[in-house]
Parts: C-alpha cells; sequence; structure tokens
C-alpha cells in the first residue's frame, strides 16, 4: 500500500549533492532525494530514520526540482527508505524538464511509478521485489551481509532483462568476512562485478 501523499509534494528525509558511491555509476556527480518511509526493515540499514515518514518534513516538488537545478550535474538519484512507497510521477516529470536522467534505487516492493533512465534493484529477503520491477532493472545489486546471500543473487538470474548489470556489494558491517567471498565468487562467475561503499572510503555522503 502507498502512503497517502499528495503528487505535489513529498516527505524528504534529506537531499545532497555528492558523488555516487555504489554500483554501475559509481563515481559520477549526482544529486541525491532520500524520501522518507518504508516498510521493509532490514536490520542492517544505515538509514533506519528515514523509515517513519511522519518525522520528516512534506517538500513540494518544485522546491525538490529547484534545489537540485542548482548544482551542475544532471543525474538525480531517488532513493530511501523506499521511495516506491510514493507515487514519483510529477516528481521525475519535472526533474526531466529540467534536463536530468533520472536513476532510483530500490527494493522492488511497490509498484514503479515515474519515468526511468535508470532503475538500480536492490532486492531484500526480507520483502520480495515485484515481478514487474525485476523485469524492467537495469542494475541488480545484492547486498551480501550472509554468504547464503551471494546463492541467493543467481536466482534473479532468469528474470532479468538481456544486458542487466550484476552486482555483489559486502554489507559495510561485515566487509571484511564477505569481500573475499565475493572475490572468489565474481573470478568464477565474471558477469558479476563488486560494488563497494565508496563514498564511505571518501568520507562523503
Amino acid at each position: 500500500m502507498h502512503i497517502s501523499t499528495s503528487i505535489q509534494s513529498l516527505p524528504v528525509m534529506e537531499s545532497f549533492y555528492t558523488i555516487q558511491g555504489e554500483g554501475h555509476y559509481q563515481g559520477r556527480a549526482a544529486y541525491f532525494i532520500r524520501l522518507a518511509g518504508c516498510d521493509v526493515g532490514c536490520h542492517w540499514c544505515d538509514v533506519k530514520e528515514s523509515w517513519d515518514a511522519s518525522q520528516h518534513p512534506m517538500q513540494t516538488i518544485e522546491h525538490m526540482v529547484a534545489e537540485a537545478s542548482a548544482f551542475t550535474g544532471r543525474i538525480a538519484v531517488i532513493t530511501g527508505g523506499e521511495p516506491l512507497m510514493h507515487d514519483l510521477t510529477n516528481l521525475t516529470a519535472q526533474l526531466k524538464q529540467e534536463g536530468f536522467r533520472n536513476h532510483i534505487e530500490t527494493s522492488g516492493a511497490h509498484p514503479l511509478s515515474g519515468e526511468w533512465d535508470w532503475i538500480c534493484l536492490s532486492p531484500k529477503k526480507f520483502k520480495a521485489p515485484l515481478p514487474s520491477v525485476i523485469e524492467a532493472c537495469d542494475e541488480l545489486k545484492i547486498i551480501v551481509f550472509h554468504s547464503s546471500d551471494i546463492e541467493w543473487a543467481k536466482t534473479f538470474l532468469p528474470k532479468l532483462k538481456k544486458g542487466c548489470k550484476l552486482f555483489l556489494q559486502p554489507e559495510w558491517s561485515r566487509q571484511e568476512e564477505m569481500l573475499p567471498q565475493i572475490i572468489s565468487f565474481v573470478k568464477e562467475n565474471p558477469e558479476w562485478e563488486i560494488s563497494l561503499q565508496i563514498h564511505k572510503f571518501m568520507n562523503i555522503p
């Protein structure tokens, strides 16, 4: 069920201009809009304060787009929380009008809305992604907390469109233990790549 919000405004935990730190577009300048509200509940989530949408201010879409447009970069990353709990049609349309590429990072647990240039699906075992989101995604990014997550990642392969980028990313607190296993797997399965949270190494948002 979608959180009830006006299509003209959305609950925003934070927004900032930074360098994309993960996945296929890592190293690129991007403006992040982190929407509040999440019903997935990953126990290792590093932005648990985003879960309760009522704790964060509503912002008009015009204000959000104006703030994003003040910066040079033209990649807008909509994340959360779980951003697809909201109708993103109006937000993505207005970002497009300002020349942005629209990227989303989602668990896939809610239906797609909005116009997207890049869909990063980061599915969670706690709340299964919808088949429609799996089929549409451009990038599959599996967070590896336990070695069983690597095998779980392989179950998505038959459902993905051709050319979908495949990433395994160690959960930050488990990186020392999980990264060697990921390295071994990728060496044996070179269609996969390793994603590291390079923004944390650079000490930026």
